[in-house]
């Protein structure tokens, strides 16, 4: 069988890698073109285009590239269709990603998208538009099942590759020893990994061991970003460690987390926390205006309920953020995080890897279609 598959940047890519060779225990003969990238290249995916070259983030920057990214539309589309694939897979990458499926659509090769756009959040009539399109979405939140009944629209929940990475991780059993850490309980600091993030999360974060003084603080930070943009947290006596999240999570008895995809992950490692978020007036004005969502955390979104305190904006300050931290180091409020926890995991858990189950189900898919070609 022939697939084509499109991601645009880089987690989309680890995923399409991941989806490539499960398929391939599928269809060991199948052939597969792709936009993609080494993750991608790695699994066996002929690469007529790497997304060192598409990957554009922000309106700005969208704007900016509107030209190249229309090129690259054309492009795509003519690969395809010489290709003639048996269906295309999107992942991810909603703005180029929807246009294809509509382009793909009219041309009548069938059409699968293996995790949403986020429309949930924002823009949510474009359900219409995915359902008029998209053969079968393969959805990795539980909560989107629900999302797209709305439109009349079945989708296939396949679990969630976080929680497949959580479970494959295996902490270094010398992390202590090799970062010179002792023996007291471990607060994990995790603001994000773009600059302004950690400019703006820093200024109260940084405040917290003055008061915790029986803890070590440790912040998680990313080798994108220069050391001195943590200059201030290692004045403030906390340990900065590069690139080691999942290390740290592992011995956290509590974190303060960057609102994101961190807050879930932190969930899945049983880590209580609070979640922080902290914008420019404007950003946060603009976002209480497009966004539809009842929570900014991944964790609470899943859970449908308010599992993790959310500070945001003006709430994130120092007298609120360590009443909190208090509050889940020890206590009932502790417990109740660490119950709820539990539960999410089990909404979440198939019991197979997400690109396992969606290979298994696109497989099924195809073969019930009858349209096979080598």
């Amino acid at each position: 069988m022939r697939y084509y598959l499109i991601a645009g940047e880089k987690s989309g890519d680890l995923h399409g890698g991941n989806l490539v060779r499960a398929l391939r225990t599928h269809d060991p003969a199948g052939q597969f073109r792709a936009w993609g990238g080494d993750e991608m290249q790695a699994a066996g995916a002929e690469l007529d285009q790497h997304i060192r070259h598409t990957a554009f983030m922000g309106i700005v920057e969208v704007i900016k590239h509107l030209p190249k990214i229309l090129g690259f539309l054309r492009t795509c589309r003519e690969q395809v269709a010489a290709f003639a694939p048996d269906v295309l897979i999107l992942i991810d990458y909603a703005g180029f990603n929807l246009r294809m499926a509509a382009w793909a659509k009219k041309r009548g090769i069938r059409v699968f998208y293996y995790i949403s756009p986020k429309i949930w959040a924002w823009r949510q009539s474009r359900g219409w538009r995915i359902k008029a399109t998209v053969d079968r979405m393969f959805v990795i939140m539980p909560f989107e099942r629900e999302f797209y009944q709305r439109f009349g629209y079945a989708v296939d929940y396949v679990g969630n590759p976080l929680l497949d990475a959580v479970k494959q991780f295996t902490p270094q059993p010398d992390f202590k020893a090799t970062h010179g850490l002792d023996e007291r309980p471990l607060v994990a600091l995790l603001p994000g990994s773009r600059r302004q993030e950690v400019r703006s999360m820093l200024p109260t974060m940084t405040q917290l061991p003055a008061y915790f003084s029986d803890y070590q603080w440790i912040m998680a930070g990313v080798n994108t970003l220069s050391a001195s943009e943590y200059a201030p947290a290692e004045a403030a006596g906390i340990k900065v460690i590069v690139g080691q999240t999942y290390n740290l999570l592992a011995l956290a008895r509590a974190a303060v987390v960057n609102s994101g995809t961190a807050t879930l992950e932190t969930a899945l490692f049983q880590v209580p926390q609070v979640v922080a978020y902290q914008a420019h007036w404007l950003t946060a004005l603009a976002a209480r205006w497009v966004l539809k969502i009842p929570y900014v955390s991944l964790a609470n979104l899943v859970a449908g309920q308010a599992i993790v305190p959310e500070l945001l904006q003006g709430e994130f300050n120092p007298a609120n953020l360590r009443a909190h931290l208090a509050a889940i180091l020890a206590g009932p409020a502790r417990e109740a995080q660490l119950a709820h926890y539990q539960g999410l995991r089990q909404q979440m858990d198939t019991g197979q890897s997400a690109s396992a189950l969606a290979a298994q189900l696109m497989w099924q898919y195809l073969q019930a279609s009858g349209k096979i070609s080598y």
